[in-house]
């Protein structure tokens, strides 16, 4: 059980405050929730009953952070063809939201974009939104636990990935 100030990511949300703990009465009975505040929007407020902790996931730690950032270079990585499938994989990273899987993703298509640079095709509007979402994610928990700027979080990584 998460407990009041954990920060935590809630789905693609990305990185919430636990504001609070209480019953609600949104369904006719009162169901315990947690309260979230997104660390990136002050205003918003998600209720999540507490019984579905599966939608939360504990922040990484810096430390944790810091291994990820540095083990990208050798996150796997491939690209699949068959656009159903790929969309349907995509979808799956991001509700599951495991960041070694996201960091593959977001590689797959990177590379993929380099290969196609040269020839007058573009990435699918679908791919640059899951690479968007993906980012997101990953920039998100990454800028909060490194105490950086988000935008600062991509030359963050260039500067500490060793090649």
């Amino acid at each position: 059980m998460y407990k009041v100030n954990d920060a935590v990511i809630y789905a693609s949300y990305g990185v919430c405050i636990v504001k609070s703990v209480e019953k609600r009465d949104f369904t006719g009975k009162d169901v315990e929730y947690y309260i979230l505040q997104p660390v990136s929007d002050q205003k918003s407020t998600f209720y999540v009953p507490t019984d579905r902790e599966d939608k939360l996931k504990k922040v990484l730690s810096r430390q944790e952070v810091i291994e990820l950032i540095s083990d990208m270079p050798q996150e796997e990585c491939q690209w699949i063809s068959d656009d159903y499938q790929r969309k349907d994989t995509f979808r799956k990273i991001i509700e599951t939201g495991d960041r070694h899987q996201l960091i593959s993703m977001i590689k797959a298509i990177y590379l993929h974009r380099q290969q196609i640079a040269s020839t007058t095709r573009k990435l699918h509007s679908a791919d640059e939104r899951f690479l968007s979402d993906a980012e997101d994610m990953l920039y998100d928990e990454f800028a909060y636990v490194l105490e950086i700027p988000r935008e600062k979080v991509p030359e963050y990584i260039r500067e500490h990935v060793i090649l």
